[in-house]
């Protein structure tokens, strides 16, 4: 697999579907608004193309991202909060997201170490709980 810098990617040993069920339902122990659930491979279907499954879940509260996007508005493109969860050509089902960290370089964040700080270990927590039997 290849790194992208920014990006923390984690393999999982469940499948895909089972990968993205258990990363919602470990956003709701946390207390967080899943505002959508993509399925990337089901659009490619219905567009006549193929992709193997890769689905994108958009989730977070106004209290982690707000102070981020009041230091910088721009953090807005980053937020709110995604993992995606893919399988290779290998069929092993990954678990990725962006790190809070490099959100936070990309736009010149100040004074957010603690809510950075907090997001990054929410999504740790988020993609080894989805990612384990």
């Amino acid at each position: 697999m290849t790194r992208v810098e920014g990006l923390t990617t984690i393999k999982s040993q469940c499948d895909p579907k089972e990968t993205m069920d258990r990363v919602q339902a470990e956003i709701g122990v946390h207390g967080l608004e899943v505002f959508a659930r993509i399925d990337h491979a089901a659009g490619a279907r219905k567009a006549g193309l193929e992709l193997r499954p890769t689905e994108l879940i958009i989730f977070g509260n106004a209290r982690g991202g707000t102070p981020l996007m009041q230091s910088a508005q721009t953090t807005g493109i980053d937020l709110p909060l995604k993992v995606l969860v893919w399988q290779d050509s290998t069929n092993k089902t990954w678990v990725s997201y962006n790190e809070p960290g490099w959100i936070a370089v990309r736009h010149h964040l100040t004074d957010v170490d603690a809510v950075v700080g907090k997001i990054a270990s929410l999504l740790s927590a988020v993609s080894k709980v989805a990612g384990h039997v």
